[in-house]
């Protein structure tokens, strides 16, 4: 039944994430890490990983190499101290910081703050992205909120070839901090099928629903999964 539960979330992450250009991680972090902690981060950065390598080349014509040049630089250094975070903190205080960061990304996604995609924004985007994707496997918000108006298909080539990437970098360092290993592989493997079909379903539908509609539904599903993972550390 865990298992079923668990594809199932993946599989509306993986819808979530093609039709908005990210959200996979935001959706499932919380929910897979109440099921198994082993779900965070590395099977889902697995996921991530196969979504994001079909969706960059789906939309390679969009992808603006030059400015994401900088977001990725900043991800190196971003990664080592994620991976520092998970040799320093314990399962519980990975549950509150798992929680955290999906609230503060609904808050982010939710706030009218408007920044400029310039070279030193893309290096702190990267970081940010790098710090939190490694350590708790949700790394969109931070670019997310820098291409937030930029046009759709930009947003969801560039954030893909950024999380391509990002989650191969997040996979070595977990690898190097023994947090990769064939028991994370082997939760993945389900996973895989159903992130194809995710997006395979989007490709088919997401033009029949608003954009509107997907991206505050799926907030609130986030807003929730998030502050019950943070009550969960308190009580």
């Amino acid at each position: 039944m865990e298992i079923l539960v668990a594809t199932v979330v993946i599989f509306v992450g993986a819808y979530i994430q093609t039709a908005l250009g990210f959200g996979l991680a935001i959706v499932a972090a919380p929910i897979l890490f109440f099921l198994d902690p082993l779900y965070v981060p590395a099977p889902i950065t697995i996921s991530a990983l196969t979504l994001s390598l079909v969706m960059a080349a789906r939309h390679w014509d969009s992808i603006s190499f030059s400015g994401l040049k900088f977001a990725i630089l900043g991800r190196i250094p971003g990664t080592i101290a994620g991976g520092m975070l998970l040799v320093w903190i314990s399962i519980e205080q990975l549950a509150l910081w798992v929680g955290i960061s999906v609230v503060a990304a609904v808050i982010l996604s939710l706030s009218n703050l408007r920044l400029k995609p310039s070279a030193g924004s893309m290096f702190s985007a990267g970081f940010l992205s790098g710090f939190m994707g490694t350590s708790t496997s949700i790394g969109g918000p931070p670019m997310a909120l820098l291409l937030q108006h930029e046009k759709s298909d930009f947003i969801r080539a560039n954030m893909s070839a950024f999380f391509c990437a990002s989650c191969l970098m997040s996979l070595v360092m977990l690898l190097f901090v023994d947090r990769l290993d064939g028991r994370h592989i082997a939760l993945s493997l389900p996973f895989l099928p159903a992130t194809l079909a995710g997006y395979w379903l989007a490709m088919k539908t997401v033009r029949k629903i608003s954009h509107s509609s997907l991206r505050y539904g799926s907030l609130a599903l986030c807003a929730i999964a998030g502050s019950l993972t943070v009550a969960s550390y308190w009580f």
